[in-house]
């Protein structure tokens, strides 16, 4: 039996966080005969939920039938100092604590920041194990791109120079979206070791949600409205604003049965808040966040789901949304305008992708919608519920095990001499 440690300073157990893909993966593989345990950080991220509050190093913790171990890690809002702190105990706590547990195989870690591989990189040669590298964002590139820091600034040279050293020594590389060979030779690298397993979607459990956890809400029900649905953060990198200029205008036109309903919270909220009732638009709803569990059941009442965000080069290597692939099993179309590389919506053919930094270009593609027969309608309905089938968990499981697996099969083949 593999032992197999996931870490991940966001890996977060369902019943407290929403960062659940590794939980998602862990579940999975131990119901397949694996052992594994998934190593993350004590503090919540956008919670105040701190899983130790005394002198302990780390909690084993059995929760939903996953082994979590929490590294205690100090508490932190916002993106200051105190979470720059954060990050550093999560990294030099995963490095001391593994110390007191048995040898792993496999040693599988996932960004976002830097840190966590060259933690896990040590970690894994300590133990002589197996060193998966899971990359959902692109650090520096990702701060690069939205103007945070620098290419030339000597932490984007460190931060690049500690990306490379990393990618070259792991033995198999995971990205999230399907680009990740092609930024890998961007960068001058092999790309022989990339594998993509994007984020996905538990469809049994979503299906389950949606009829146990009914959301009650009169807008939702309001049969008699168009209803336009976002859920998620807002913040500056979701840039709402095209979303909310885009109802501005089709109230302007006087479609008053169209309404854009958005579940969320996030530092930009008020201000959009601020701009709606300025602007007199009546046709945009703000609702709060919500239990990840009703999120099924809200979107079950959509008619279009829809997402936005900048307009940058750096999604020319594909999106990797975890809501995407909630709108997908929602079985409702879907309206992006982040134009990307490798667009999952123009593939499976259930939404569409408009001009970025458009909100005309977001109008005339809700409007299509919006008019749209019903027959040409249910087939995106359709290809929706398809295309989250393909990004069902016990299917991204499997190719997991592919990546966890590979080295056996190579040797195997080696041992039998197949060519």
């Amino acid at each position: 039996m593999k032992k197999i440690w996931i870490m991940n300073h966001y890996g977060e157990p369902p019943t407290t966080g929403t960062n659940t893909r590794h939980f998602n993966f862990a579940k999975i593989l131990t119901e397949r005969g694996y052992n594994v345990k998934i190593f993350t950080s004590s503090m919540i991220h956008r919670t105040t939920i701190n899983y130790i509050s005394d002198n302990i190093k780390f909690l084993e913790k059995q929760i939903c039938g996953v082994s979590f171990v929490f590294i205690k890690s100090s508490n932190y809002k916002g993106n200051g100092t105190y979470r720059i702190k954060n990050m550093l105990d999560y990294a030099m706590g995963i490095y001391n604590v593994t110390k007191q547990f048995d040898k792993p195989d496999i040693i599988y870690a996932s960004s976002p920041h830097p840190l966590t591989w060259l933690s896990s990189y040590f970690i894994a040669k300590r133990y002589d194990a197996k060193f998966i590298v899971e990359t959902r964002d692109l650090w520096p590139e990702t701060l690069v791109a939205m103007g945070r820091i620098k290419k030339s600034s000597v932490i984007g040279k460190i931060l690049y120079a500690l990306e490379k050293y990393i990618y070259q020594r792991a033995d198999s590389l995971i990205f999230t979206f399907p680009g990740g060979k092609d930024y890998i030779e961007s960068i001058g690298l092999n790309f022989s070791k990339v594998n993509y397993i994007n984020n996905g979607i538990n469809i049994k459990e979503f299906y389950e949600q949606k009829e146990k956890y009914f959301y009650d809400d009169m807008d939702l029900e309001n049969e008699n409205t168009f209803k336009v649905l976002y859920t998620g953060s807002m913040g500056q990198a979701n840039e709402l604003k095209y979303l909310v200029e885009s109802a501005e205008r089709i109230n302007n036109y006087g479609m008053y049965n169209i309404k854009f309903i958005l579940f969320g919270d996030g530092y930009q909220k008020e201000e959009l808040e601020r701009y709606v009732k300025d602007n007199n638009i009546d046709n945009v709803i703000f609702k709060d966040k919500v239990d990840k569990r009703y999120i099924p059941n809200i979107l079950s009442k959509s008619n279009l789901n829809v997402f936005t965000g900048k307009h940058i080069y750096l999604y020319k290597y594909g999106l990797s949304l975890n809501k995407m692939f909630e709108y997908f099993a929602s079985g409702k179309p879907t309206i992006s305008n982040i134009e990307c590389g490798y667009d999952l919506l123009e593939k499976y053919k259930c939404g569409i992708t408009v001009k970025g930094g458009s909100a005309e270009a977001l109008t005339e593609g809700i409007l299509k919608f919006y008019n749209m027969a019903k027959e040409e309608y249910n087939d995106y309905c359709e290809n929706a519920l398809k295309a989250a089938k393909d990004f069902d968990f016990e299917y991204l499981t499997d190719k997991l095990e592919d990546v966890i697996i590979e080295d056996s099969i190579v040797k195997r083949l080696a041992s039998e001499n197949i060519k």
